[in-house]
């Protein structure tokens, strides 16, 4: 990992106190749970393959093709690879030249890059210019225990009010294998929330298909209605299991692209009545997709029986081990289970 200012001492915990040590293969641990089905560097693969088919496409780095699966592609198509060494300004204003020659330039670094450092570049040089690159970013939200300078738990808030940038944010690896070549044949803009390394398969076992800017339900039930993205999905089917033990029915809608927002099955679904309407997401509670999901609901004049949010506080995150963090954050399944058991 490069710039982790916020790492602690190895013998250190979190916070700098005098707790148990945490290892780096703790800190950068797999959202996978244990025995979880996984396949890895799903967009690596993805992306290699649909260059085989499309010489247009081409794959850019900020000095972290391992870190983001962009390697994969490198190794496979190493003439159309560009290094364009820790300087994410640099890379967002290359990917736009290149996009104005008529390449596809899909640009890879962790989030919190290139929304906090590169955002004015992305805003002018590409999302003005409505050009076709796509911004694939790892580390989004809680994905890393490496603290506030490696976690971007405010990147959908930065980038929704962002004009022509479409915004994505799979649930798994199986999705993430479906959403590549969907955001190709997007002619625009696109940015991806990344889950990198060994990815979770779950949407596979309910025979999900992804579409651009569609909202998709994927198990029904009548106490609570869970709208979630990201990893998220992944625990709030989890979550849901949970609560079918103790007679609880619920169901979760999969919102895979914040923006544009699927709005029609969101009212859809909140329309129903009588539901507690949970929104979780791998993100601070200020400005993602709960407060989306609000604004729709309250421009409609649709009130469910009760609306709540589960997300990360708006705040700086500690650092830690991964696991503990989400449990800490109200992100783990335990916790999202927890959390609805005592709403209804």
């Amino acid at each position: 990992m490069r710039r982790s200012k916020y790492i602690r001492p190895a013998h250190l915990g979190a916070g700098g106190s005098d707790k148990p040590r945490l290892t780096t293969s703790a800190m950068i641990a797999s959202i996978a749970g244990a025995g979880q089905k996984t396949k890895p560097a799903p967009f690596g693969h993805a992306l290699a393959k649909l260059a085989e088919t499309n010489n247009r496409i081409v794959g850019l780095s900020a000095d972290l093709a391992k870190y983001t699966d962009l390697h994969i592609f490198r190794d496979a198509h190493p003439d159309r690879f560009y290094q364009m060494g820790m300087a994410e300004q640099l890379l967002m204003m290359a990917a736009a030249g290149m996009a104005r020659e008529g390449f596809q330039a899909w640009a890879t670094t962790y989030a919190v890059f290139a929304s906090r450092r590169a955002y004015d570049f992305i805003c002018l040089a590409i999302a003005e210019e409505m050009l076709d690159v796509k911004i694939v970013c790892a580390l989004p939200g809680l994905t890393t225990g490496y603290g506030p300078s490696h976690q971007a738990t405010e990147d959908i808030a930065m980038f929704r009010g962002m004009p022509n940038l479409t915004i994505i944010d799979p649930c798994d690896a199986h999705e993430i294998e479906q959403a590549v070549p969907a955001m190709s044949a997007h002619k625009g803009p696109v940015y991806m929330r990344l889950l990198r390394g060994n990815v979770p398969c779950v949407l596979d076992d309910y025979g999900y298909r992804f579409e651009l800017g569609k909202a998709k339900l994927i198990r029904d039930g009548r106490d609570t209605l869970i709208i979630a993205s990201g990893l998220m999905t992944m625990r709030a089917l989890e979550a849901a299991e949970a609560l079918r033990k103790d007679g609880v029915e619920a169901a979760v809608l999969h919102v895979p692209t914040i923006k544009p927002l699927d709005e029609a099955t969101i009212l859809a679904e909140c329309g129903k009545g009588g539901r507690l309407v949970v929104v979780a997401e791998n993100h601070t509670v200020i400005g993602g997709l709960g407060e989306a999901v609000a604004a729709t609901l309250m421009r409609s004049n649709v009130r469910p029986a009760a609306f709540r949010q589960i997300g990360l506080p708006d705040q700086f995150l500690e650092a830690g081990a991964l696991p503990t963090l989400h449990d800490q954050y109200g992100l783990s399944t335990a916790a999202v289970t927890r959390a609805i058991k005592g709403w209804l």
